[in-house]
């Protein structure tokens, strides 16, 4: 029997790995510990694998209809890890004949001359930061086996990620949630006011099961579904009338602190060749696949109601 592959259970790989479950796919997650990260599902198998080795990916995706491409390094060893986990999702997908849908993000398109200009997939992969060009250069080593006829691959951009099940810092909701349900104040990164695009986490793994089955998908890049940008601010007051705590003061980060911070922390000196993204505007346009395909983004109501009820459940628990 065939099955689906999820490399990575972080919340993405976690999201996908429950949804094709629900559609009644089998389903095995590949990790480095072979341990669920969040709640077992059922119909969703463990492998302990390392991903980054060829021998061992190729092994587990034996019979494989699709490889989901869901890791990521930490992000300060992207530079130094994400070459060899490219290079071994391709591999798999090369001796398995699955095919390879790669989750991507929006690093490769570096800042835009015209920050006002929305980013569609048909912009050129031009990021001149380290992280920037390291997924770019994931995705292009992909693409350019599927042109020779090696493998079937396909990769889906996602904005910063939204909604139930992310915990990341790094990511508005676990950044601003657990203070703003007690009405605390909020400090961001960049300008709080400029648009920014927001994924929500649902909608992402919905984009990464449909692409795996609709050969009209594969050979290029797509957009995930998105709902219409939506400013900080913005965001912090819809999240702060759904969990009754309105209203919420919002203050950006000095970037004087932000810098005397990054001294002692990795994470955040990683941050500052994507202070852009927060800066100024940060729109990604999805027209192409709602266009195309099935999946629509999820009504910004919604992606908000659930995610304040996840937090506050999460927060609840002992």
């Amino acid at each position: 029997m065939s099955f689906h592959l999820v490399v990575g259970h972080g919340p993405a790989g976690a999201a996908t790995a429950r949804l094709l479950a629900g559609q009644g796919q089998e389903v095995r997650v590949a990790t480095r510990s072979g341990a669920p990260a969040h709640q077992p599902v059922e119909g969703v198998e463990h492998l302990a694998v390392d991903a980054s080795d060829p021998a061992a990916l190729a092994l587990a995706a034996r019979g494989a209809t699709a490889i989901h491409g869901c890791a990521a390094p930490p992000l300060p060893q992207w530079t130094t890890h994400w070459p060899a986990l490219a290079s071994s999702l391709c591999a798999a997908a090369e001796e398995s004949g699955a095919v390879l849908v790669m989750l991507g993000n929006l690093y490769g398109y570096g800042p835009l001359p015209d920050p006002d200009r929305p980013m569609t997939e048909d912009l050129p992969l031009a990021a001149t930061g380290p992280k920037g060009r390291v997924r770019a250069a994931a995705w292009e080593q992909a693409r350019a086996l599927h042109e020779a006829g090696r493998i079937r691959a396909v990769e889906v951009r996602a904005s910063d990620f939204f909604g139930p099940g992310v915990t990341d810092g790094g990511h508005l909701a676990s950044r601003v949630l657990p203070g703003l349900l007690k009405g605390r104040s909020v400090a961001v990164l960049g300008d709080p006011d400029a648009p920014h695009s927001w994924t929500y986490l649902p909608d992402v793994a919905r984009a990464l099961a449909e692409v795996a089955g609709d050969e009209r998908a594969w050979g290029r890049a797509w957009h995930v579904p998105t709902a219409p940008a939506v400013p900080v601010r913005v965001m912090v007051e819809r999240l702060a009338a759904e969990a009754g705590t309105a209203p919420v003061t919002v203050r950006r980060l000095s970037p004087a602190l932000l810098a005397a911070a990054g001294l002692f922390s990795p994470l955040l000196r990683e941050l500052r060749e994507t202070r852009y993204q927060f800066d100024r505007p940060f729109v990604m346009d999805s027209t192409a696949y709602e266009t195309a395909f099935t999946v629509r983004a999820t009504p910004l109501a919604e992606q908000v109601e659930a995610t304040v009820a996840w937090w506050r459940e999460r927060l609840s628990t002992p």
